[in-house]
């Protein structure tokens, strides 16, 4: 079981992580050049892996008649406080409907009104019947013959004279460790929870919101290779269906359903009318939410009353939810007395750049701050609301970039043995031990003080100094205890890798809640010391940089032109 063989790769252009972004970057650098070599590592496998695995029911970023990049843009900055980089945001809104109509080349089904105009569903989404959506994307990949690394999940990147190499990646099932030699590396392998206490516990534990086998890894790589972050303080923390934690945008913009107390009052008039964060949707309906459970008159529920059973609206309701979220139309099924109102709450906080805007800090291009490096997707920061069609579009963006700068970079020397060596023994020093720490009670460790000190479930999302303090040093500890994981096997040794990356990123969200002073993201950011947002104190970006040597993390505040690079 220990006896790891290692396998190497030469490739040019090298994507860790098969989702929306990286299968999107994969088939735009075959498409300029056939000839590149192109290879995917990817943690499961690309035919349903990732957030989108389970499908779409809406492309939620398009531009309809009437609508331009600057409108979208203003949209962003005014749901983000302000603080998000235009740049990027303009970037993803010019090439947005071009990539939806490039994915409806390759198969996805999206709905037409009778002059053959894309249906709408809210200002900027569309209609679409996507539960087939990554396998479409995946047969776009075998098409432009992409190489795919499947079940192989990356460990480690691989640096050299500062520059991004390649990756090292773990074998799921074969249990090689893969050394993957390549002249550009993209990023894309997604956002990260379970960073937080679940919502549900034990066998429930993975009803959650975002993909739970998304659990920071490709920030950890990057934070580990000293590439600097962004706005890892900008948590997003979404309102759902209790319990399913099934979207509530399919059933307010899709069915039109009715935000209501427990009294079947409507509640969000009240605090449009005077609250400061009223003309953001992004955190005024979950703010409004917690504010109307604080005052007792929750549980608060999405009220579908006006749809009649076995109507029309009823069946197109149930096929919106069974394009993405089966488990809510078996909720709504089995709903008793044919009650038609559905309970809502918080999630746990997600860290994710996709809906969020925490991530590698980038330019234009998407290149990181470490040479060789590129974003894509929930990975890339300071672009929020970029969903899956703006993942799209950076994987475009970063692909294009990566075979510009590829053409020029110099041929790198093989990885120093030692390296090779050093990584191996990292990885498969949990197969070795047979006692310490199991990665399931290292995760509920981590879980647990996230919550309780870093402004979870359990807390109302609150933040104040001395309870963040007290996390930074659990989180200390539970880091120098990451020598004690042990694995029972290979998944189990996966987990273990899981359990490091996420206490990695935990770390850096702690610091990151640390040094923005006010409160500029209600529920996503409340700090209880700090209640008020302070523009003229905290109008930028909180940054930070991973010593690669002490791993002590470096605060780095700035613009939000995006131009003071480091």
């Amino acid at each position: 079981m220990v006896a790891t063989g290692v396998v190497n790769i030469d490739t040019d252009l090298l994507i860790i992580g098969g989702g929306a972004a990286g299968c999107f970057a994969a088939v735009e650098a075959k498409t300029l050049e056939p000839g590149v070599r192109c290879l995917i590592m990817e943690k499961a496998h690309i035919d349903r892996s990732g957030c989108l695995a389970m499908g779409l029911n809406s492309i939620n970023a398009y531009l309809h008649p009437g609508q331009s990049p600057e409108s979208y843009l203003g949209y962003v900055k005014g749901e983000f406080m302000d603080v998000l980089r235009e740049d990027l945001v303009l970037s993803i809104a010019e090439g947005l409907n071009d990539v939806v109509r490039k994915v409806e080349e390759w198969g996805l089904p999206i709905e037409k009104d009778d002059e053959g105009k894309y249906v709408p569903r809210g200002r900027r989404g569309v209609r679409v019947q996507g539960e087939r959506l990554k396998p479409i994307l995946a047969e776009a990949v075998r098409r432009s013959k992409v190489e795919v690394l499947n079940r192989v999940a990356a460990t480690n990147l691989i640096v050299s004279e500062g520059r991004a190499v390649g990756a090292f990646g773990l074998g799921v099932r074969d249990g090689q460790l893969y050394v993957v030699k390549a002249r550009g590396v993209i990023v894309a392998a997604g956002g990260a929870s379970g960073i937080y206490k679940t919502a549900n516990p034990g066998n429930a534990r993975h009803l959650i919101w975002y993909c739970p086998w998304n659990v920071g890894t490709g920030y950890a790589l990057g934070i580990r290779a000293g590439a600097e972050m962004t706005s890892f303080e900008n948590r997003f923390i979404a309102l759902r269906v209790k319990d399913v934690q099934a979207p509530t945008g399919t059933l307010v913009l899709g069915a039109g359903a009715r935000q209501v107390n427990a009294r079947g009052e409507s509640y969000l008039d009240k605090y449009y009318r005077d609250h400061p964060v009223r003309k953001s949707a992004t955190y005024f309906r979950l703010l409004a939410t917690m504010l109307e459970n604080g005052a007792g008159r929750g549980p608060c529920y999405l009220d579908l009353g006006h749809l009649g059973r076995g109507s029309v609206e009823e069946g197109r309701f149930k096929g919106d939810l069974l394009n993405m979220s089966p488990s809510m139309a078996l909720l709504w099924a089995g709903r008793d007395g044919g009650d038609s109102r559905l309970e809502i709450s918080g999630s746990e906080p997600y860290i994710v750049g996709g809906h969020g805007e925490a991530g590698y800090w980038i330019d234009v291009g998407r290149r990181t701050s470490l040479p060789g490096l590129y974003a894509a997707g929930d990975v890339a920061g300071g672009a929020p609301k970029k969903y899956a069609s703006g993942s799209w579009v950076e994987g475009r963006i970063a692909a294009r970039t990566a075979l510009e700068e590829m053409r020029s970079a110099r041929e790198t020397s093989g990885v120093n043995t030692d390296i090779v060596e050093g990584e191996k023994e990292r990885v498969t020093a949990p197969l070795k031990r047979d006692r310490g720490i199991s990665p399931q009670d290292m995760e509920e460790r981590l879980q647990k003080l996230m919550d309780e000190y870093a402004g979870g479930l359990s807390t109302r999302y609150e933040l104040n100094e001395e309870r963040l303090l007290i996390a930074r040093g659990l989180l200390s500890e539970l880091r120098g205890r990451t020598d004690l994981l042990m694995a029972g096997g290979r998944h189990e040794l996966v987990s273990a890798m899981e359990a490091v990356d996420r206490i990695d990123v935990a770390r850096v969200v702690v610091e990151h809640l640390l040094h923005r002073k006010e409160t500029r993201w209600p529920c996503s950011q409340s700090r209880l010391d700090y209640p008020d947002r302070d523009d003229g104190r905290w109008l930028k970006f909180v940054n930070s940089v991973m010593d690669t040597g002490t791993g002590e993390i470096k605060i780095v505040e700035r613009g939000l032109n995006g131009n003071n690079r480091p």
